[in-house]
């Protein structure tokens, strides 16, 4: 299979640009990676389920135990003709145990779970890493797309209020009717409702982004104006489905969930297997004696033998835990193909969302270019009067619709970049830093 190369893409500027380091979205990346509970918990998670390698060899090791017991006896004592008598005593035992397993299959198959529950573990906490850079991406992007929003509608606004301004002096000295005016004004009530609306979805943007990073967010870099990005490389979907059968993170949680259940039949079918351990024991005891009067005795056991148990009779219960083990590890093998289809179509997605992002872009670049050319030959139509107002509302509004879309194209193409590479498997700290050579600093 090709190596898919860590870079997400080659960066071509069509403006000099300065050199720039790690700027606005590393810095977030860092602060999310303190602050994002979802990715503080998955983390936490792995610490915890690394403690199962300890917990498993710790089956395979001498157990040690001590027991002490403390009674206290009563003898009453009829002996005519003396009187009833009631004598008490103390009586106590000391016994310290240690077992060392010899044969127990259970606990070294449980030892070989423990080791694939680990490594489950850690297939987990990469999902969660790159579900990390995807949540950071599309928030910080949102932000951005929000603000060109908003930036394009005061712009918007500004061009329609010059234009209705010019549409009053029309009127005024009778070249233009009033028609021009109320289309005009009708079209600035309608920009000053979608800046309100874009407002609002900025405050709802940051929000989303700052539950991320744990503060506000503030400063962040936009996209150095006229970026180009390249396809993907190797620009083969194939190589990109190959790789997300192997090491996407999901499939990987899913194979080693797989592997899980086949120990844990094991594990089942070690039930009944016979154990055998090494016990060796101390006991010391002191007890009363039937003598009278009374006398504490005491004596001193030592001993060391091979303790051999079989099982026999369950009730049923090893044989349906060993029947509940081969379900489960069929239900984990088409877990397993359903997650390898899955990652495959995600991979499928997300190139063809590159590269359609890419043909978007460039439709893009070429329609702001005309539109800002039919807004230029509306404004001189409409002043030698061969285009009315709204030719050139309308021209005006073409533009920034046509602004607003190639921006947010740009974001999504990178986004599904990112996308891709978390499909493939190999999206790291690293990608981001590809795409911080975008933005201004």
């Amino acid at each position: 299979m090709t190596a898919i190369p860590r870079t997400l893409f080659c960066v071509v500027l069509l403006v000099c640009a300065k050199s720039a380091s790690a700027a606005d979205l590393i810095a977030f990346y860092r602060d999310a990676a303190s602050n994002d509970p979802v990715f503080a918990s998955a983390r936490q998670n792995l610490l915890a389920s690394e403690e199962k390698i300890p917990q498993g060899r710790s089956l395979l090791l001498p157990q040690i135990t001590f027991s002490a017991n403390e009674t206290y006896s009563e003898q009453v004592v009829v002996e005519a003709p003396y009187p009833t008598a009631f004598l008490r005593y103390p009586g106590r035992s000391f016994t310290l145990t240690l077992t060392q397993p010899l044969f127990r299959w259970a606990n070294f198959e449980q030892y070989q779970q423990d080791k694939l529950l680990v490594v489950l573990a850690e297939a987990q906490f990469a999902q969660a890493q790159q579900d990390l850079i995807l949540r950071l991406s599309q928030a910080y992007f949102d932000v951005l797309n929000a603000h060109d929003t908003i930036d394009f509608l005061n712009a918007q606004k500004q061009a329609i209020s010059e234009q209705l301004e010019s549409a009053k002096r029309n009127f005024d000295v009778g070249t233009a009717t009033i028609t021009d005016t109320n289309e005009a004004e009708a079209r600035y009530d309608l920009a000053v409702s979608q800046e309100i609306a874009a407002e609002s979805d900025l405050v709802v943007k940051e929000g989303a982004l700052q539950q991320i990073i744990g503060h506000a967010p503030e400063g962040l870099a936009p996209l150095v104006p006229g970026a180009r990005m390249t396809l993907p490389d190797p620009a083969k979907v194939d190589t990109w489905v190959e790789s997300s059968q192997v090491s996407n993170p999901s499939v990987a949680q899913s194979q080693a969930n797989l592997e899980v259940a086949k120990r844990q039949i094991e594990i089942a079918r070690a039930a009944r297997y016979p154990t055998l351990d090494v016990v060796a024991q101390r006991q010391f005891q002191r007890a009363p004696t039937s003598i009278l009067p009374p006398e504490l005795g005491s004596d001193a056991t030592n001993s060391v033998g091979i303790q051999l148990s079989v099982p026999i009779f369950t009730g049923g219960y090893n044989s349906s835990k060993i029947t509940e083990a081969l379900a489960l590890s069929d239900k984990a093998d088409s877990d397993l193909e359903a997650a390898r289809r899955s990652a495959a179509q995600l991979a499928r997605q997300a190139f063809v969302g590159v590269t359609s992002g890419l043909a978007q872009v460039k439709a893009l670049e070429a329609a702001e270019v005309s539109s800002k050319t039919s807004l230029e030959s509306n404004k001189l139509g409409y002043q030698v009067g061969i285009r009315i107002n709204i030719d050139v509302l309308n021209a005006q509004q073409q533009l920034y619709s046509t602004e607003r879309d190639l921006a947010k194209a740009r974001y999504d193409t990178l986004m599904n970049g990112l996308k891709l590479k978390a499909a493939a498997g190999t999206l790291q700290e690293s990608d981001l830093v590809a795409i911080n050579v975008l933005l201004q600093h």
